[in-house]
């Protein structure tokens, strides 16, 4: 089994790569493969709503120039994925919601990489907007009829400066528990594979307003 990171902070090993950390700290304890793609130092272009995803249906975005496929190919066949980014203006920073459209954009185009995998979100902020930031990570997760998990207490980590988000005993506690029920819940769905059907899929119902 195996968890991706998506790192969606400029800094490579900054407070938000400190969280990540902890919570792969338990999930290496129990034999589950990690890897962190840091997406946050690069020049990612928006989705720009082309629709070619979804007449190509190849698992690849059609905008090129930067690493998003390669970033798709590696997400794709993860176990779970652990959606983490520092807080902007109380949100995501921008470099995390152009690739994170990109991605499940591809993803619904093509039956959906993570429904029924596991999914979390984590933010790391000096003050305040911790959980818009979250609550925006996941609203991904829930739209891909994920599995969340949570730790035991909104998953938010505080520092300012690289590293100090090892004072925070409380976010510490979090992230660490938020870990051993990812392992928890991806152990779940390995021994009921096979036991257990994922529910089929509908054929999704698109509505609007305008009549």
């Amino acid at each position: 089994m195996k968890v991706v990171a998506i790192n969606g902070s400029p800094k490579k090993e900054g407070n938000t790569y400190g969280a990540i950390k902890m919570v792969f700290n338990e999930l290496e304890k129990e034999g589950i493969d990690t890897e962190i793609l840091h997406i946050g130092n690069q020049a990612v272009r928006g989705c720009v709503g082309c629709n070619g995803c979804f007449k190509n249906r190849n698992d690849k975005c059609v905008i090129t120039g930067d690493d998003v496929n390669d970033w798709i190919a590696t997400v794709k066949d993860a176990d779970a994925i652990l959606l983490g980014s520092p807080v902007y203006y109380s949100g995501v920073s921008g470099t995390m919601k152009s690739f994170l459209d990109r991605l499940f954009y591809v993803s619904g185009a093509n039956g959906g990489y993570f429904k029924g995998k596991v999914g979390a979100s984590i933010a790391a902020v000096r003050r305040s907007g911790g959980i818009p930031t979250v609550d925006q990570l996941n609203k991904y997760l829930q739209y891909e009829e994920m599995l969340m998990v949570n730790g035991n207490y909104w998953t938010v980590i505080h520092g300012l400066k690289p590293g100090e988000v090892e004072q925070d005993d409380e976010g510490k506690q979090i992230m660490s528990r938020l870990g051993k029920n990812m392992a928890w819940a991806m152990k779940l769905i390995e021994h009921g594979k096979g036991v257990v059907d994922h529910p089929e899929s509908d054929r999704k119902v698109y509505t609007h307003f305008v009549r």
